[in-house]
């Protein structure tokens, strides 16, 4: 089964609780890359309605569902003009850093209200709520900052690449999702992500 342990219904309960959980990573993730966007000079995000908090605007259904089932997933990409930025390669490495910066910041509050306000959490049902929403929003930010394209980390290990390596990138561009497909069919993709989700983590916990 997706989730060990428990009946059915606990099960059931827990799909549930992973819902809002999901619908929030990965719109607060989009925002993030479109308010980065703006603040850095490029208005496209705006213009084209996804400067916003409504998950209607931001959802992928497929990859919403592997968010949900197996802590890994995406959104509709927002759309971005780098040649709008005010520093071109600065910029492009703060706003595709801005929606894994989203989720860790949001991990990092549930982990101070749990901490600072523990009798939130006093029922079973909001202890793995908000267990969730770490654990989700960890996993997202750290799915994206791996650098395969077209994550998010790449468009950094694009930024820093020297001039000579950039073939080796395009050819990762060119071939990304299914490298990435690959990677999570052989079991390889968890094993990418695990340390860098611990590290995480470490740091918020």
């Amino acid at each position: 089964m997706l989730f060990g342990g428990g009946d059915l219904i606990g099960r059931l309960a827990q799909l549930l609780l992973s819902l809002p959980a999901v619908l929030w990573a990965i719109t607060f993730h989009e925002y993030c890359h479109g308010y980065a966007a703006l603040k850095c000079g490029d208005r496209t995000a705006e213009l084209d309605g996804r400067l916003s908090l409504n998950p209607m605007h931001h959802l992928d259904p497929v990859g919403a569902l592997c968010l949900l089932f197996f802590r890994f997933g995406w959104a509709k990409p927002v759309p971005i003009n780098p040649g709008n930025f005010r520093h071109p390669r600065r910029d492009l490495v703060i706003v595709s850093l801005a929606g894994a910066a989203g989720n860790i910041l949001t991990a990092f509050v549930c982990a101070q209200l749990v901490r600072w306000v523990p009798s939130l959490f006093a029922s079973y049902g909001a202890q793995q709520f908000i267990l969730i929403m770490i654990y989700m929003n960890v996993g997202l930010a750290a799915f994206n900052l791996i650098p395969i394209p077209p994550l998010d980390g790449s468009r950094v290990l694009y930024v820093l690449l020297p001039y000579n390596c950039l073939n080796a990138y395009y050819f990762l561009e060119r071939w990304g999702m299914f490298i990435i497909l690959g990677l999570i069919l052989t079991g390889v993709f968890p094993m990418l992500m695990d340390p860098l989700s611990k590290i995480i983590l470490s740091v918020i916990l």
